[in-house]
């Protein structure tokens, strides 16, 4: 299904999104971006798949010729570059407007985020830093020493027989499993019983872990 004009703005306005911020997930420029909305120009269908994609990354559901809505759902699979932009969009969104701001992470090699993410990675640290009351930890291997994160995160190293090679991410409510493959892939489950269930194990594996 293709998508209009009308339902490209309104799915950036239900995001909040501008023009340069859709241009940065889907590398069109903001100038044809805004062609394609005003309708001078006629974009490829490649183009119109590749900014459909981007939108139901970020939670919008396309109805008939001209509605959107945000897509509900206790389960989100997040997919290739633009869906781990999503997702972190999907975090910062979460710990922004969340009571609860306590964040961890385990089973990380921060080089995967560095190498999918590129120039937004710089984007998404810089956010985190401004929110208040942040308490953010992430354990990663023993003898890595990469821990981009540290300037609003604490780290710890675990040791290797306890390290897993699949990411979790427990943040407000959500869960988040990550796989790096050929392509990231990210579940996010809003089930707080499941996101309780992995912080306890995460409790676990801090106490043993060895402070960075």
């Amino acid at each position: 299904m293709t998508i209009t004009a009308a339902q490209i703005r309104g799915a950036r306005g239900l995001l909040n999104w501008s023009q340069a911020d859709l241009s940065d997930r889907t590398g069109i420029s903001a100038t044809s971006i805004g062609s394609i909305e005003n309708g001078t120009t006629t974009p490829r269908e490649s183009t119109i798949a590749n900014i459909k994609a981007t939108f139901e990354y970020g939670g919008i559901e396309f109805v008939g010729l001209e509605g959107v809505k945000i897509r509900s759902g206790d389960v989100r699979v997040f997919t290739g570059r633009n869906g781990l932009i999503s997702f972190y969009d999907t975090i910062y969104e979460t710990l922004k407007t969340s009571e609860n701001k306590n964040v961890v992470v385990s089973n990380v090699n921060e080089r995967d985020f560095i190498r999918w993410l590129g120039d937004y990675a710089k984007t998404h640290i810089n956010r985190m830093e401004s929110i208040e009351g942040l308490n953010f930890r992430i354990l990663i291997r023993e003898n890595d020493d990469y821990a981009p994160g540290d300037s609003y995160a604490e780290y710890k190293r675990l040791p290797s027989d306890l390290f897993a090679s699949v990411p979790f991410y427990a943040f407000g409510e959500k869960l988040a499993i990550m796989l790096f493959e050929n392509e990231p892939t990210v579940i996010v489950m809003n089930y707080p019983a499941i996101n309780a269930a992995y912080r306890i194990q995460f409790e676990d594996m801090w106490a043993r872990a060895v402070s960075f």
